[in-house]
């Protein structure tokens, strides 16, 4: 256990949302009730990106009729998977920040216990693994899979950490991490390796916790591994030079 920097007073979830009328009113009434029950203070920041469904009318139905910590944002500029997540990271007024998919596959309950472990801990992030001793995935598809495994085993040992799980969204940060981030380069999903691989390279402490996920029920997948390969190896190789080459001159 390590002694906590201070006491967190709000936790800000950010989804990225495209084309997720279907799946996001199951998605935010779920925080919403899980985080109540928990007593934990949030909000939700769910970003619209360029849906051409009805993921907007959706969004404003929600927060103003059932879930009044909802904060529905537009982002107005280019799209991608990494430019929602900045634009939320803009508009969020959280000291801690969790990243959590539209499509429900993300445990509530996960998210809860990611809190308790920065705001009680004291820990600056937290990093879910559903490929530990707990964790559990539901309806994974096989090939996926299988790529999956190989490009974490890649990121593992080319960093020499413990975290099997790097690709993975579903992370939490305290805002300093956020901040001594920045600025943030990845405008697609390899955001989801370059927050957590600089936060670990430049020395926030972190926990790695077992989590669940399970496939979507509605919709399809947003992420094409063929058109991701390459800028998911750029930003690795950027931050494997920072590590192995920049004599920490970005450590915090």
């Amino acid at each position: 256990m390590i002694h906590p920097p201070k006491t967190l007073n709000l936790y800000s979830v950010i989804i990225p949302a495209r084309d997720e009328e279907e799946s996001l009113p199951e998605t935010v009434r779920s925080i919403y009730k899980v985080f109540n029950l928990e007593g934990i203070p949030h909000e939700i920041v769910v970003v619209d990106d360029g849906s051409k469904d009805a993921t907007w009318g959706v969004l404003e139905s929600l927060a103003q009729q059932e879930v009044p910590t909802l904060v529905a944002v537009k982002n107005k500029g280019l799209n991608g998977f990494g430019r929602a997540i900045t634009c939320g990271l803009d508009h969020c007024q959280g000291d801690a920040v969790v990243i959590m998919m539209a499509d429900a596959s993300d445990s509530p309950g996960d998210a809860a216990k990611y809190w308790h472990l920065l705001d009680d801990e004291g820990y600056e992030c937290v990093f879910g693994s559903r490929f530990i001793k707990g964790g559990k995935v539901e309806d994974y598809p096989k090939i996926k899979l299988l790529i999956n495994r190989i490009a974490n085993l890649f990121v593992k040992m080319g960093f020499r950490i413990p975290l099997n799980d790097t690709t993975n969204a579903f992370k939490a940060y305290r805002r300093n991490v956020i901040q001594g981030c920045s600025p943030i380069l990845s405008p697609h999903f390899n955001i989801t390796v370059e927050l957590p691989l600089k936060a670990i390279v430049r020395g926030y402490s972190y926990a790695i916790t077992p989590i669940s996920w399970k496939n979507r029920k509605y919709g399809v997948a947003k992420l094409k591994i063929k058109e991701m390969g390459s800028r998911y190896f750029f930003i690795c190789a950027y931050i494997w030079l920072e590590k192995y080459f920049s004599r920490g001159d970005y450590k915090r």
